[in-house]
């Protein structure tokens, strides 16, 4: 009955094998995915952000993922995390809208000693303490245009530049 109603549709009953061989290969990296668990839902949209996972996390590329605050983008970026070959270490979230500006280029870039008060040593920003692991900047969008700036510099051009350098 199957190729009955596919020639009805104009003889497209040949492609149906090949369609189910490319389907089962472009399926076999997402079915693997390690801690897209945690992302509940199987309508088609879940189906496509779990493809997009599977194809961005063996990559290096930086990746902007967008949507409201409690959509899940912390479990997105983490199960790119773990099914990328940075798995071995620890991924490191921040929430740029907990800091004031100031600390939070601290805190993103490090900084010298005296860079300003407080600062009696120089310390090691979460950009370079994330050196080949993965670094979630999230909320990112609620800070200055200023530290967007420098954030941008850092994805641009790869400079971290810390405070009082």
């Amino acid at each position: 009955m199957w190729q009955g109603v596919a020639k009805a549709r104009g003889g497209r009953a040949g492609e149906r094998p090949s369609r189910v061989r490319e389907n089962a290969v472009l399926k076999k990296p997402v079915a693997q995915l390690r801690g897209a668990d945690t992302i509940l839902g199987s309508s088609p949209a879940m189906a496509d952000v779990r493809e997009k996972i599977a194809r961005v996390a063996p990559t290096d590329a930086t990746v902007l993922i967008t949507g409201e605050t409690g959509t899940g983008k912390e479990l997105v970026a983490r199960a790119i995390h773990h099914n990328s070959r940075r798995s071995g270490k620890s991924m490191i979230a921040v929430n740029c809208a907990a800091f004031t500006e100031t600390l939070l280029e601290s805190e993103l870039f490090g900084h010298e000693r005296g860079a300003f008060t407080g600062a009696a040593k120089p310390r090691q920003g979460l950009f370079e303490a994330a050196h080949e692991s993965t670094l979630l900047l999230d909320e990112a969008g609620a800070t200055s245009a200023s530290a967007q700036a420098k954030l941008l510099r850092v994805v641009v051009d790869g400079q971290v530049r810390g405070v009082g350098t």
